[in-house]
């Protein structure tokens, strides 16, 4: 690679252009706006080239001028629970982690629980900024009547029923079909039923957890007993805990998420109800702490870096090259239980 040649003296610095790269690596500014959108047909030795001269030079693309020529802002919006709960988190970890290969800016807007069109209002912000599409990270029931309409394309991970926009990209775990397996596995040791701890009503990812144990329950013929709900932390798992401790009939629990799991555990044990000869329990995330417990975490993970991926590669497709239609659920991946040690046998009556 041929020397860069240093300003003469006096003259005012600026900024360096794709014109400057192409000078310094050999190449035409076309091969060098190749490169800059990851465009196919060029060769890897002359794509490193034109890198190398970018590093050298410090040039940095001008996105507010290219957004200009292209209509495009580069930009993607996501609308967020403003939470620290660990699956709406690592999922918005995840979403920047895969966006920051593409070239494509993040703004977020938060949303809060209990405020009424939270997620409308969002929207419009983020539309306000001339987003290039928009990803729906956790969203929430907010009533029948919550109506969206987008004509850009839209990622939503897990069902938001209210929903239209062209195209509408939908992605994320099974949580029906896992937890139903997390119901099949308890009653498959002999239990007779399986409680249920459940998270916030108006949780979509709730909703969807209790109706795979509803439906592993029916599909057995065992009994429904009444659901226990929390909200998501340790301690109102404690408190479902404490309850479910004081009644001999408890052999097995389902908790919605291992961070009330951990409270239901602290609360059985703290009543001399031993896991799992006693009562069983399975969780739901796989969080990191959940294989260090005594006992280890009977869990279902969740891989949002595969799901998020996946849906963030269909969302970018539909923004540079729109089909105009509406596409169709990607297939979930599958949620698969890991068995540790807080499940065991039923024990049998005496």
């Amino acid at each position: 690679m041929s020397e860069a040649k240093p300003a003469p003296e006096g003259s005012r610095s600026r900024r360096p252009g794709s014109t400057d790269v192409a000078r310094l690596a050999g190449v035409s500014q076309k091969t060098v706006s190749r490169v800059l959108n990851d465009e196919p047909y060029v060769k890897e030795e002359v794509r490193l080239r034109v890198q190398a001269a970018m590093r050298e030079l410090g040039y940095r693309r001008n996105d507010a001028a290219r957004a200009l020529n292209s209509g495009k802002t580069r930009r993607i919006g996501v609308v967020s629970l403003g939470t620290a709960l660990f699956g709406p988190s690592t999922q918005l970890v995840a979403v920047e982690r895969a966006l920051r290969s593409t070239g494509y800016s993040l703004s977020m807007v938060n949303t809060f629980e209990g405020d009424a069109g939270g997620v409308a209002g969002a929207i419009d912000v983020l539309l306000a900024q001339g987003v290039d599409g928009i990803i729906l990270a956790e969203p929430i029931d907010e009533g029948d009547d919550q109506r969206i309409e987008l004509e850009m394309p839209v990622l939503t991970f897990g069902r938001f029923p209210g929903l239209s926009a062209r195209p509408l990209i939908s992605t994320g775990g099974d949580g029906v079909r896992a937890s139903r397996d997390a119901t099949e596995h308890l009653l498959g040791l002999g239990h007779r039923t399986v409680w249920h701890v459940a998270g916030p009503e108006r949780w979509w990812a709730s909703q969807d957890r209790l109706e795979g144990w509803r439906q592993a329950l029916a599909a057995a013929g065992a009994p429904e007993p009444p659901v226990l709900r929390g909200d998501w932390l340790p301690a109102s798992g404690y408190a479902a805990g404490r309850e479910l401790a004081a009644n001999d009939e408890v052999t097995a629990i389902f908790v919605a998420n291992d961070d009330m799991a951990i409270g239901v555990l602290r609360a059985l044990t703290e009543a001399g109800r031993a896991v799992p000869d006693d009562v069983s329990i399975v969780g739901f995330d796989d969080i990191p702490t959940a294989a260090f417990l005594t006992p280890p975490l009977t869990t279902i993970p969740q891989d949002f870096d595969v799901h998020v991926a996946r849906g963030i590669t269909n969302l970018i497709t539909e923004i540079e090259s729109p089909t105009g239609d509406r596409s169709p659920a990607l297939e979930p991946p599958s949620l698969r239980l890991v068995t540790r040690h807080s499940t065991g046998p039923a024990r049998t009556a005496s």
